[in-house]
């Protein structure tokens, strides 16, 4: 087999093995595609071992509110590696990852989800809503679908501009019922606009399923409508993900059309820690998703070809759990936003009003502020 399949319509890709081996994996991920899946699995195995901690510390009470992407990974990593750097990402709900593959430093991620005095949002947006302009990761909104027309006005901008960079939204499959979906896409489609739309289908919008979101083949399907091209692509299988985000990326930059991906795959997890799955989903659904975790997917892949042995794999998970419980330890003892970054970041040259609004609530609290 020299190139993965795309998803099949109906309920999702099959369970089966990852068909590759060293002759194929070549020209799907190039001359260092032995780096590329060490790569692949230390990105997918990070946002393993974040989610679990940090749902953990919810748990606890020691963080507010978290949202994971377990049942993800292949996704955000798959994608993460194949975009460009001067690629601007518009993420849904679930693609902080993606943030930390592009370079995002962890520690500073941590401090976010504590919402601490380091928080570079100050405290101001919720949990799993980092915002990295050093990686060009604009903050996702928990609105759905919103990031949708921010995407496809970053790409007119783009076009306008003659910038080579192309703008990537993620959405779940529930914001294709939000009015910015249909706003976005037929929009992109009129101006054909260097937008690659990508719709992480995982079966589930909280508590919606898929056959309560659309009777279309797909979602892929729908792209059709508007003028350009929607592929359904394995999302469980992170070369999958990485090779036609690749392909459609490397089309853009020669012919820049709009293009969406949809990426089957099967959330593991609550929709978040506010959430109880055994309310809605059915009986048995869990052990359906955990037969497609990708990050068990992949760790069949690398004992296949020998790439990473299991005492390798190991010593990465000891060094990634590591550097996760050294970033909670220095994000715990950091004291919450100080009083006067409520007046902070506001308007670049304050007003009276702002001014004396700060003014009489430093007054108020004993006049501490510089």
């Amino acid at each position: 087999m020299t190139s993965p399949t795309t998803a099949s319509p109906g309920k999702g890709p099959a369970i089966v093995p990852l068909p590759y081996d060293a002759t194929t994996l070549l020209p799907l991920l190039g001359d260092g595609w032995r780096e590329r899946l060490v790569q692949m699995f230390r990105g997918m195995l990070l946002g393993r071992t974040l989610d679990t901690r940090m749902l953990n510390l919810q748990r606890q009470g020691r963080v507010g509110f978290y949202g994971p992407a377990s049942g993800q990974e292949a996704a955000n990593v798959g994608a993460a590696l194949a975009l460009e750097p001067q690629d601007w990402v518009f993420p849904g709900l679930r693609e902080q990852l993606i943030a930390l593959v592009r370079g995002y430093d962890l520690p500073r991620y941590v401090h976010h989800l504590f919402g601490n005095d380091m928080d570079p949002a100050k405290g101001r947006q919720m949990p799993c809503h980092p915002s990295a302009r050093e990686v060009q990761y604009v903050s996702m909104s928990s609105v759905i679908g919103t990031q949708i027309v921010h995407a496809v006005g970053c790409a007119f901008a783009q076009r306008y501009r003659k910038d080579r960079a192309i703008s990537v939204a993620f959405f779940g499959d529930g914001a294709t019922s939000a009015n910015d979906f249909h706003s976005g896409m037929n929009f992109a489609g009129v101006f054909d606009l260097p937008v690659l739309f990508v719709c992480t289908n995982n079966q589930w919008a909280i508590s919606v399923p898929t056959a309560r979101q659309t009777a279309a083949p797909s979602f892929a399907a729908k792209a059709s409508a508007y003028g350009f091209p929607g592929e359904r692509v394995d999302g469980t299988d992170v070369v999958a993900v990485y090779h036609h985000v690749r392909r459609v990326r490397g089309a853009m930059a020669e012919d820049p059309h709009p293009h969406l991906l949809e990426l089957v795959l099967y959330r593991l997890t609550p929709h978040s820690s506010s959430d109880d799955p055994s309310r809605y989903q059915p009986k048995g659904w869990r052990e359906e998703a955990m037969a497609r975790d990708p990050l068990a997917r992949l760790e069949e892949l690398l004992d296949r070809t020998g790439v990473l042995p299991a005492s390798e794999r190991e010593a990465i998970r000891r060094e990634l759990d590591a550097e996760i419980r050294s970033a909670i330890q220095e994000a715990e003892v950091i004291p919450p936003p100080r009083n006067e970054t409520l007046f902070q970041d506001t308007l670049k040259e304050p007003s009276w009003p702002l001014t004396e609004e700060r003014d009489s609530f430093d007054r108020e609290q004993g006049g501490h502020f510089p």
